[in-house]
């Protein structure tokens, strides 16, 4: 599943985004509605690390499949928002349906 650069950067998009789903509903309430910081501490720091990992393995990607810069910074842009891992997969599958 994991063997070339393509399915690695559709896995690591989803994980990253759900962990950003994951820090702004859950973690973010919890720290200012609950008065509990600690939430935001682990689940922000899995989600910097795995945002980290998205932008390194987006710029694999562009490598490997030849992707354009404008499209790299699009998903980039994509990336910062909550559900902007639902918008790089539709992407995604549109773009292998046209090739």
């Amino acid at each position: 599943m994991l063997k070339n650069s393509y399915s690695r950067f559709r896995v690591i998009s989803f994980i990253e985004g759900l962990s950003y789903l994951l820090l702004v509903f859950v973690a973010m309430p919890i720290k200012y509605i609950g008065e509990n910081p600690y939430p935001v501490k682990i689940v922000g720091m899995g989600h910097g690390v795995l945002f980290i990992l998205f932008c390194i393995i987006l710029f694999e990607a562009m490598k490997k499949c030849k992707w354009d810069k404008g499209l790299v910074f699009q998903y980039f842009v994509y990336s910062l928002l909550p559900f902007g891992f639902i918008i790089i997969e539709n992407s995604l599958k549109k773009q292998t349906q046209d090739n």
